[in-house]
């Protein structure tokens, strides 16, 4: 029989295995907004404030052709959807994620030619005030939509679970990772190609650019179709159960993503996609961990604790590292 301190060892064990694989999920659903928010900035040098509102739309796409059986912004049946009460196969539902992604490219492509287009040449700040207004534009197609009830998202295993050393693992939090592995691994092997290589031209000089003959406005506008896209995959993965929306796309998606991301790509570095991958890890597990391990402080430190520890480990890391992990210094004449 196991001794009172081998079961607790156990549990133990059990407890940092259930932890740890929250800490990556979660951290995976940043690392994939992240890598939206720093493919906009590498190539037009913008914070892309609107990034929380296209990911919950992206998400809103998918709900609509999974559980609706319609084709966004068209009236038209979705051919592929399952038929009323039943669930998409997984390969099924596979398809209609890229189907949404691609929804979720179109849209940021046009939100680029009609918003941002007109803008290039014109100062930073007020290209980044513009992308506040794209916030505030979409954000009630979004919030209007989920209003009065969640929208489905049609997820095949739901709320299944493994059990692992004890340890209870959910389906969603190993789809999360590979999730994010597939998406980190797209996002690099694109700036390895022809097209990347003149997105980091143009983000590193855009006369210099358009003097060797690169289309900027065309790399502005796949910039924008990549981070849409991310973003829309980073929604639909934190709408699986047991994350808080339960499987949906909820008014829980649009504040998580707008605002507990920023730490993410601040402390990695605005321009590196190494930084927003191991920048979305460290502040998921710093977040996690915090809440799991001091939880018996909730008196001292308030139950919403955990959510301000992302902001901490980002400032005391930006004390010593102004521009973060992996940010390209800023050199300045003098």
């Amino acid at each position: 029989m196991m001794t009172a301190l081998q079961l607790a060892q156990t549990g133990a064990g059990a407890t940092f295995l259930q932890t740890l694989v929250k800490a990556l999920a979660l951290g995976s659903v940043y690392v994939l907004i992240a890598l939206g928010f720093v493919i906009v900035f590498k190539a037009t040098q913008v914070l892309n404030f609107a990034a929380g509102a296209i990911a919950m739309a992206g998400a809103m796409f998918m709900s609509i052709l999974i559980s609706d059986g319609g084709i966004p912004l068209l009236p038209f049946d979705n051919p592929l959807a399952p038929a009323e009460g039943e669930a998409a196969s997984i390969p099924m539902w596979g398809v209609h994620v890229l189907i949404a992604l691609v929804f979720a490219a179109l849209f940021g492509l046009v939100l680029e030619r009609v918003a941002i287009r007109p803008m290039v040449g014109q100062p930073l700040f007020a290209m980044a005030v513009v992308t506040l207004g794209i916030e505030v534009a979409v954000r009630p197609f979004n919030l209007d939509a989920t209003a009065l009830e969640s929208r489905n998202l049609g997820v095949p295993w739901k709320a299944e679970t493994w059990e692992l050393a004890g340890a209870i693992v959910p389906k969603s939090y190993v789809a999360a990772v590979v999730l994010a592995a597939i998406g980190s691994t797209a996002v690099l092997l694109f700036f390895r190609s022809r097209l990347g290589v003149a997105m980091r031209a143009v983000a590193f000089d855009q006369e210099a650019a358009m003097a060797q003959g690169i289309n900027v406005g065309r790399v502005f506008a796949i910039a924008w179709g990549l981070g849409a896209a991310l973003a829309a995959l980073g929604a639909i993965t934190y709408g699986m159960a047991p994350f808080p929306p339960g499987g949906n796309v909820s008014q829980e998606i649009h504040p998580i993503l707008a605002f507990r991301v920023l730490p993410v790509i601040v402390l990695g570095g605005l321009d590196s996609i190494a930084g927003a991958i191991v920048g979305g890890v460290m502040i998921a597990s710093a977040e996690i961990f915090a809440g799991q391990y001091l939880s018996q402080y909730n008196d001292t430190l308030g139950s919403g604790y955990s959510t301000i520890v992302p902001y901490l480990v980002m400032l005391v890391v930006l004390v010593v590292r102004p521009f973060g992990i992996f940010g390209t210094p800023e050199i300045r004449r003098v």
